[in-house]
């Protein structure tokens, strides 16, 4: 990840240190070396024969190795530290605690974690509030998303820095609490763990439940998010639709969260009633719907997946 995340940088135009925390010797680091830039090179060789690059060695040419003994110095002049270790907590107070000591004191923190909470790591560096955590999603050089979490103790001026910081570097950034799971490694588990469910049932081969979230569950969800589609569909839909599921399925996992039968109640029942997930008041909802085809449209043809016409 410590690699992905460098390159995402050096693509943008950044000067980047990767760190190798881990004391090696010469050899052994030289070896190190040589395999993270050949694996930097060999995506960026990717991009330039997709025709998206044209001068690879240029952005090699931002991307610095540097090993545990000069990491010190590396670490003195650092403006933003992410961090990539490895994924236990007594390693992790290691490293942080190693690199505060070197740290400028307004030097930001972020850790790439994807298992660990932004309020526990925090209690591990000195200056709590100049910590998040900053997830980036695999490959780091492919995919937008990033998901920052703020601490408790995160300075709302960190974050800002941050999220200017990574949309510069042409990434997506979302900001979720500090919980288990962050958005994205929440809702896939739910929907790879079903579609395993799917397969140990009989209800479908792998390659038909694969070729449905390719021609239907993946565009429809590309096009429109999910608060946004059970906003238009209606709140009641997904009510009582889940509520049936998971009778018939015998599922307690199907049923819906208390909020959606609370904004039912409420008369907030999605675009319709103007008031669901989202605000819609002041929504052109014909404009809306001609806008969401128009999205359908394009993707499903980028897709080979749209008909034109007999």
């Amino acid at each position: 990840m410590g690699r992905g995340i460098g390159q995402v940088f050096a693509y943008a135009g950044y000067s980047v240190d990767i760190i190798d925390f881990k004391p090696r010797s010469p050899a052994s680091h030289a070896q190190l070396a040589q395999a993270a830039r050949a694996e930097i090179a060999a995506n960026l060789g990717l991009l330039r024969e997709l025709g998206e690059l044209a001068d690879v060695e240029r952005i090699l040419r931002r991307v610095h190795i540097v090993s545990h003994d000069d990491a010190p110095s590396a670490l003195a002049e650092t403006d933003v530290l992410f961090e990539g270790v490895t994924e236990t907590e007594e390693v992790k107070r290691d490293a942080f605690a190693r690199a505060c000591r070197h740290l400028r004191p307004q030097a930001i923190i972020a850790s790439s974690t994807s298992s660990m909470l932004a309020d526990k790591l925090a209690a591990m560096v000195s200056g709590p509030e100049r910590f998040l955590n900053a997830h980036f999603l695999n490959p780091a050089y492919l995919i937008p998303l990033v998901e920052v979490s703020p601490a408790k103790a995160t300075a709302e001026s960190t974050f800002a820095k941050v999220k200017a910081l990574l949309e510069s570097a042409g990434k997506v950034v979302v900001r979720c609490a500090a919980s288990p799971g962050y958005i994205v490694p929440r809702l896939q588990a739910a929907a790879m763990n079903e579609a395993a469910r799917l397969v140990e049932e009989g209800v479908a081969t792998p390659e038909d439940i694969d070729r449905a979230v390719r021609a239907g569950f993946g565009p429809r969800y590309t096009a429109m998010g999910l608060c946004e589609f059970i906003d238009y569909g209606g709140l009641d839909i997904l009510y009582y639709a889940s509520s049936s599921m998971a009778r018939a399925l015998n599922a307690p996992r199907y049923e819906p969260p208390a909020l959606i039968r609370e904004l039912m109640e409420a008369g907030k029942r999605g675009a319709r009633e103007g008031q669901g997930l989202y605000d819609w008041r002041g929504c052109d909802l014909a404009v809306y719907q001609r806008d969401l085809v128009a999205r359908y449209l394009a993707l499903f043809r980028h897709l080979g997946l749209w008909r034109p016409a007999a």
